[in-house]
């Protein structure tokens, strides 16, 4: 099952030429991640002060498409192309209606926050992102009926 977050594109994130600055892309899906975590029940505040854990991006690999403008809604969708015990492999599609305005290859680690080394996923946590694993092959129709199941 994918994940998606809806962004608006606000004044902030663009240039003078009233489209998308490219790091403001990079702000904007670190919030989707974050997002997502907070729907698996991890959200930031609790993975980083309660439990000492980050999600660190160790790869970030993007193919930019078409450029977006003030006002846009950006749909980021998030799939678990491959979630192991320390890491975890997402493949990011960003449209905006029907235009694909970019894909990215997101690698999360966890990591221990104090020792500054990788460590396993909480349990919970690595279920819940085993859930969304494979989603990004499934056609829609599929995805609805693998939620519903």
């Amino acid at each position: 099952m994918s994940f998606v977050a809806r962004t608006p594109v606000r004044f902030a994130h663009v240039d003078p030429a009233g489209i998308v600055f490219y790091p403001r892309y990079f702000e904007m899906l670190n919030g989707a991640v974050e997002d997502w975590f907070a729907s698996m029940g991890f959200d930031f505040r609790h993975l980083h002060q309660t439990l000492g854990l980050g999600a660190p991006t160790v790869r970030l690999e993007v193919d930019f498409k078409a450029p977006s403008r003030l006002g846009d809604a950006l749909d980021f969708t998030l799939s678990v192309e491959r979630a192991s015990a320390r890491s975890c492999t997402l493949r990011v599609r960003v449209t905006c209606g029907d235009e694909v305005r970019f894909t990215a290859l997101v690698v999360l680690v966890c990591m221990d926050l104090a020792q500054a080394v990788s460590v396993p996923w909480p349990r919970a946590l690595s279920a819940a992102m085993a859930r969304h694993e494979g989603a990004a092959d499934q056609p829609a129709a599929e995805q609805a009926v693998a939620a519903a199941g």
